[in-house]
């Protein structure tokens, strides 16, 4: 399993990003997929999850944080075995790495990581 996060960087309040993760060594179409983050000096928190792509559609789940809900979008796409996460209206405290986890919650194996930091 190897999981490579991109599209990190520093942008100010309000402004947005696209997180992507790219996953080898196994199919994302098979399994659930989830992003997670870590600021600094805190513990790491579950941002969002989403069901497997190949679940049946009244199955099919997806979990934001509440601390997200509304401004983080996450999105897979099952032939490029890849997962995104789309942060927009960004604020100071979404300020952390992100990281891409393989499984639903925080707990799976995951990358290395995408730092990501909101400043004026």
């Amino acid at each position: 399993v190897q999981l490579v996060e991109s599209g990190g960087g520093l942008v100010q309040p309000g402004g947005s990003l696209r997180l992507s993760c790219a996953a080898s060594g196994f199919l994302i179409k098979s399994s659930e997929m989830s992003w997670a983050r870590q600021a600094p000096g805190k513990g790491v928190e579950w941002v969002s999850g989403s069901s497997a792509g190949d679940t049946r559609a009244h199955f099919r789940s997806i979990y934001y944080a509440g601390s997200v809900k509304g401004r983080f979008t996450i999105d897979r796409d099952d032939a490029k075995n890849s997962v995104y996460l789309q942060l927009n209206r960004l604020a100071p405290e979404d300020t952390a790495v992100y990281y891409c986890v393989k499984g639903w919650g925080s707990s799976g194996p995951r990358g290395q990581g995408t730092q990501v930091t909101v400043s004026s």
